[in-house]
């Protein structure tokens, strides 16, 4: 009965050690939010979850609206995006850039 339980248990803990080792800097994040702020070639985003993360915008960064292709000058505190890359130091090097399919709706004072 002991090696049923510690087949089971060497089982599960084999299921779960690769979304673990995916958890570590280096490989690539998704981070799904809106843009709390635009400055140069980075947005903080507030994730979902209420965290801020800073995403990073390079000259390889593909940034889309549907089909559309864009700038980062197009990026509004506002939008709705979705930035996946490689992750470090808390940092996420967007390769992609999706931003929601309607713009940032602007403020009234």
């Amino acid at each position: 009965m002991n090696r049923i339980w510690i087949s089971v248990i060497v089982l599960v803990a084999g299921l779960g050690l690769p979304s673990v080792a995916r958890a570590h800097e280096g490989h690539d994040h998704k981070v799904i939010g809106t843009v709390s702020s635009v400055g140069g070639s980075s947005l903080m985003v507030k994730t979902t979850d209420g965290k801020t993360t800073m995403v990073m915008l390079n000259a390889k960064t593909r940034i889309t609206r549907g089909k559309a292709k864009l700038t980062a000058a197009d990026v509004k505190v506002g939008d709705r995006v979705v930035a996946e890359g490689p992750e470090e130091k808390e940092m996420v090097t967007a390769a992609t850039l999706q931003l929601g399919t309607s713009p940032a709706v602007a403020k009234k004072k």
